[in-house]
């Protein structure tokens, strides 16, 4: 166990613990949700596990929002001081919450993370020492002690999934009290502002969130697990939307060790987020019909080629035509790899494979069997970068084939690649009948496609050279623009 102590990653902490599976995974659930404890409390929790040498070390550490933090420092595979251990040992085995006797420690609790009869760790809680505390921030001192003392428990964190929604509420959003009549004691200014917004007008003091919303949505409105929210009887989450305006809700019921005491719910107005979001999806439902038409004019166009190819009786014409079209499916490949990527970024190594199998399939004679192998990796690539370089290995992949295995049954192509910021080193190996010279400047459309991309968009190189046994090497060096985008 004192590996854990240069560790820094409640993870790899808890995972060095001597405890169970299923301890390790409720104090996971705790850590995910315990903010709330902080924010309403005004305090900083921190969790204890023991480090199997007698002591215990801090496994993970939560600060408030809503105040400043009694622990500035990290303090996450810290071991505790020694003067604390014996108050510690003694929380760990205890089901209500302990303050320590010694009176360095004082402003300090602690309450048993306890798992099916587990003993997994300790939860500390200190609060920062406030000048004045008010009506509206005792509400939330005392809410957050019940939840506190409901973990020895294990009735927090709640073993129900809660947290679904992707805008979440979070105490500053603001939040109302129920007592175990489900009627509202006390309520935050935001909260109080939510309400309004949605269309109440009243007092929300003394009155039942139900019938509140009951009132504002009609008798049918409202469904059983909107009801078993409001009135806090459930740790649920809902979005609540009246008259165009939204409010995402979550419940927190509050228990003691054996009745309920009614419950914290959390509000959160996100009308404006909730239109963006429907921007959003108009946006992407609006580029992707783009994506779709722009594919298939591509097609179109390689359709068109192909049935101009046939037609054409002049082999210079009909070489010329299939260049056309190849490089118009090269193109429309690289569209459908960047109209499929989830961060605007082309994923090259899937893209390549396909991109240089049709040229090969294109160009190949008859029966003749091409062979491409890959190594090394070009990653991900910015839209301005992608095209260029595919049409740069299209046209370089398609000259080995068509000069380098003229003739010949069978053949292989090697291309490798190597990243290293924004420099990008390709190497392109055939094992054709090899190079008698170094294409010139302006030979062919091909390459000049290849040297102008290569030097001006690039501000690159490439060098032609015999194979190390036969055929012919190409490297190129590029500079990439939007390596850093």
């Amino acid at each position: 166990m004192n590996e854990c102590r240069n560790l820094k990653d409640p993870e790899r902490i808890l995972s060095c613990s001597e405890m169970s599976e299923g301890a390790r995974h409720f104090l996971h659930s705790l850590i995910a949700d315990w903010g709330i404890i902080a924010d309403l409390g005004y305090c900083d929790l921190q969790l204890a596990v023991k480090d199997g040498a007698g002591g215990f070390i801090c496994a993970a550490q939560v600060r408030p929002a809503t105040a400043p933090s009694c622990f500035p420092e990290d303090v996450v595979g810290q071991k505790f001081p020694p003067s604390l251990w014996p108050f510690l040992s003694q929380a760990l085995g205890c089901r209500h919450p302990l303050c320590p006797a010694n009176p360095e420690f004082t402003p300090i609790s602690a309450v048993s993370a306890n798992w099916e009869g587990e003993a997994a760790g300790v939860v500390l809680q200190k609060s920062y020492p406030a000048a004045h505390t008010g009506r509206y921030e005792q509400m939330g001192i005392d809410s957050a002690w019940k939840l506190f003392s409901m973990i020895p428990f294990g009735k927090f964190p709640y073993k129900v999934p809660v947290n679904t929604q992707r805008h979440n509420a979070h105490v500053p959003d603001g939040f109302l009290i129920l007592n175990e009549m489900s009627l509202v004691t006390d309520a935050s200014p935001n909260a109080i502002s939510c309400f309004k917004r949605l269309g109440f007008g009243g007092a929300l003091i003394g009155r039942n969130l139900v019938e509140v919303v009951r009132g504002l949505t009609g008798a049918e409105g409202m469904g059983k697990d909107m009801a078993a929210l409001l009135s806090g009887e459930s740790p649920l989450d809902a979005v609540l939307s009246i008259n165009n305006i939204s409010v995402t809700l979550r419940s927190l019921p509050l228990w003691g060790e054996r009745d309920y005491r009614g419950a914290v719910v959390l509000c959160r107005e996100i009308t404006e987020i909730r239109r963006r979001d429907k921007e959003l999806k108009i946006k992407d439902a609006t580029i992707a019909e783009i994506n779709h038409r722009i594919k298939n004019n591509l097609q179109s166009v390689s359709s068109l080629l192909a049935l101009q190819i046939r037609g054409a009786e002049n082999e210079e014409v009909k070489k010329a035509l299939q260049t056309a079209k190849r490089r118009v499916q090269a193109i429309s490949i690289l569209h459908d790899a960047l109209s499929q990527s989830k961060n605007e970024m082309i994923d090259f190594d899937l893209a390549l494979p396909k991109l240089l199998k049709t040229n090969v399939d294109i160009m190949r004679e008859g029966d003749q069997k091409i062979l491409l192998s890959y190594e090394g990796s070009f990653g991900l690539l910015a839209p301005r970068d992608a095209t260029p370089l595919a049409l740069i290995l299209s046209e370089l992949v398609t000259n080995a084939v068509e000069h380098g295995f003229a003739g010949e049954d069978e053949g292989e192509i090697k291309i490798s690649a190597e990243r290293a910021g924004k420099a990008l080193y390709i190497r392109i190996l055939d094992d054709g009948v090899g190079l008698k010279e170094a294409p010139e400047e302006g030979q062919s459309l091909g390459m000049n496609i290849v040297e102008t991309f290569v030097k001006v968009d690039f501000q690159g190189s490439i060098l032609w050279s015999p194979g190390p046994g036969s055929g012919t090497e190409v490297r190129v060096t590029l500079n990439l623009n939007g390596a850093l985008e």
